[in-house]
């Protein structure tokens, strides 16, 4: 049996979302470790919450992600998905990262990326 989501929520002046190309490198660390390094992040911006950085999952070092069973839902952007970092000796590393793998058309454009915990991980934007 499956259960049916509520119709997707579109964003609008009430509740605006962004996606736009970050325009920058971004390099995404725990500790002295590189998780990821890219120049080609999406900052998605919604409403009056922080802006965040999704990363292209191909920019993410191979072997630093181990999927979760966790999953959430948000009505604006769909089902999103976990990975936990494998980092040895990091501390809060279980489902620090998130995935929408299949987003809702209004934020499609963040298929393929993933983002991370700000408080689990230094995010740090240079030119």
């Amino acid at each position: 049996m499956t259960t049916s989501r509520p119709a997707p929520k579109i964003p609008g002046a009430d509740h605006p979302i962004t996606v736009t190309p970050t325009g920058r490198r971004v390099t995404v660390r725990i500790g002295d470790t590189v998780l990821a390094d890219t120049t080609a992040a999406l900052t998605l911006q919604e409403s009056t919450y922080p802006p965040v950085q999704y990363i292209p999952l191909a920019d993410v070092e191979p072997g630093r992600l181990e999927r979760t069973e966790t999953h959430t839902y948000c009505p604006y952007k769909g089902e999103a998905s976990y990975y936990s970092l494998v980092v040895p000796d990091a501390d809060e590393t279980t489902d620090a990262v998130w995935t929408y793998q299949d987003p809702y058309d209004a934020v499609a454009g963040i298929a393929g990326h993933v983002a991370f915990y700000p408080n689990r991980v230094d995010i740090r934007l240079t030119d």
